[in-house]
């Protein structure tokens, strides 16, 4: 008879291997469900395997630092812009002018006037922004992440002489392999780690491993170049070692879990900025168990980490702040651009559910986060393995004075803290879900915290044969949702597209 161990094993090499399989295979289709009669392709698109504005935006910075050695991934001829007719125009006949604004004029002769990578075919995004000052376009994303992955194109380029230009399919696809595909290896290994030292049953160790190899957004975004998988990864090397250190109270823990504690922390606050929450519960436990070993082993790699956030910020775009950090700023709201809403205008799309619709026609607070948790992108109701672990919270609550408690308090304690500040962020400070996305790619790297909370409700249900139906329907409904639409992750969720077939108009 197989031990878990031996199944942990075979289930890690069957998702790994499909997530393999996906990267290799990693291409856009340009699918006819997705795309209006009117925007369809006229000519056969460049077949590259890069999916969406979010990861061409963050290729074209690699592209541009190793083969071009900068971070400027587009240009705008000022000369053309200046010349076209509206500014003269301006000056006799404002009202012309504003017709000629209105009707789009100035924003098609600002497109015709850029050049770069971001602009090639199939490498176009609309995350980009905008230098004022050299009419110089990079990408909106903090270049930290981009410029690691630079170095590695630099070094495969160095051995096989492969170029983003000439062979992007072969240079993208092993890269992914790298960041992705080895990491999550490595991430289904340290979860093994978790449940075998939190699990009471042999049915709940292999049941949240089985979600966390499956049924979480982690697995369709294995195919493609983003923040997300990155920072969930930090997250789960972080908590492993806080959970280990947590464990040993009378013991001094080993060094090397500060370290890994204040590096994969900040690290994920530099993929997740909203992961400073994370970062700052981890650090504020550490600082009260072990004060000195926080100050001395966790504090330098993450200023480490920070440091090199803000220098590749600075060198990027010569300024300490993140430039997505105010989408208002002149960066961001240049002629042309897709986040621009003139005024007056009217914009649809998901990006647009809360502003550049008539009154009438824009999406409630409430409703809005009825769809973030239950709704068509809905953390619940796409995942819904969540509502064990949140039952799993309770439960952790409920028994942690007694000394068969199921987790250290810490873990119902930070998970709830961290993911409510998180989610309250988001409902506060966003619009569109994430985009085209099938999920709610934001919430992604909570995942960690979230397994650890399913196992006490998971042990309490593997002692009832009802109670584990009940989570294999859960768990069915998470890997359907995850596995949706396989081929590309930026797209609606299977609940977003039910409601458009069922008669709802959408955005």
């Amino acid at each position: 008879m197989l031990d878990r161990r031996s199944i942990y094993v075979l289930l890690a090499v069957i998702a790994v291997a499909i997530a393999c399989s996906h990267i290799v295979s990693a291409q856009r289709v340009y699918d006819p469900a997705s795309y209006r009669l009117d925007n369809w392709p006229k000519t056969r698109p460049n077949p590259l395997p890069i999916y969406s504005s979010n990861d061409r935006s963050r290729w074209a910075t690699v592209r541009a630092l190793v083969d071009n050695g900068t971070f400027v991934i587009g240009k705008r001829d000022l000369r053309t812009v200046q010349s076209s007719a509206i500014a003269p125009l301006g000056q006799l006949d404002p009202m012309g002018a504003a017709t000629l604004a209105a009707a789009g004029y100035g924003e098609r002769v600002a497109k015709s006037s850029n050049t770069g990578i971001i602009f090639e075919d199939g490498w176009e995004s609309v995350d980009k922004v905008l230098d004022p000052d050299t009419m110089d376009f990079y990408s909106s994303k903090p270049p930290l992440l981009s410029t690691l992955v630079a170095g590695l194109y630099w070094l495969l380029h160095l051995l096989t002489g492969w170029t983003l230009t000439d062979q992007p399919n072969e240079v993208i696809r092993t890269l992914l392999l790298l960041i992705n595909g080895l990491p999550f290896a490595i991430y289904l290994r340290q979860l093994a780690h978790l449940v075998e030292d939190w699990g009471r049953t042999d049915w709940a160790r292999l049941y949240v491993f089985a979600v966390g190899a499956f049924a979480t957004l982690v697995t369709p975004f294995l195919v493609t170049f983003n923040n997300h998988i990155v920072g969930t990864f930090a997250v789960m090397f972080a908590w492993v070692s806080l959970l280990r250190i947590a464990r040993q109270p009378d013991n001094a823990p080993p060094w090397y879990h500060f370290v890994s504690v204040g590096f994969f922390s900040a690290f994920a606050a530099t993929n997740e900025l909203p992961a400073l929450a994370f970062a700052a519960a981890v650090f504020a436990l550490l600082v009260w168990w072990y004060p000195r070993r926080a100050l001395l082993m966790a504090l330098p790699p993450a200023l480490v980490v920070a440091a090199a956030f803000f220098v590749t910020n600075y060198a990027a775009l010569g300024t300490w702040k993140v430039a997505y950090a105010n989408t208002e700023s002149v960066w961001y709201q240049y002629e042309g651009s897709h986040w621009r809403l003139a005024e007056g205008q009217k914009k649809t799309g998901i990006d647009w559910t809360r502003k550049g619709r008539p009154p009438d026609e824009r999406e409630g607070d409430f409703a809005y986060g009825v769809h973030v948790l239950i709704g068509h992108h809905g953390w619940f109701s796409l995942t819904p393995v969540w509502l064990l672990a949140a039952a799993g919270m309770a439960v952790a609550w409920w028994r942690r004075r007694r000394p068969s408690a199921p987790l250290p308090a810490i873990v119902p304690d930070v998970t709830f803290f961290v993911s409510a500040v998180v989610i309250l962020f988001y409902l506060a400070a966003s619009d569109n879900y994430g985009g085209f996305t099938n999920g709610l790619r934001w919430l992604m790297w909570l995942t960690p915290m979230w397994l650890t909370c399913l196992l006490p409700m998971v042990d309490l249900l593997a002692e009832n044969r009802w109670g584990r139906r009940f989570a294999y329907v859960l768990l069915a409904v998470s890997i359907f949702s995850v596995s949706y639409e396989p081929w590309n992750p930026w797209r609606h969720p299977w609940i977003y597209d039910l409601m458009i077939e069922c008669g709802w108009r959408g955005y």
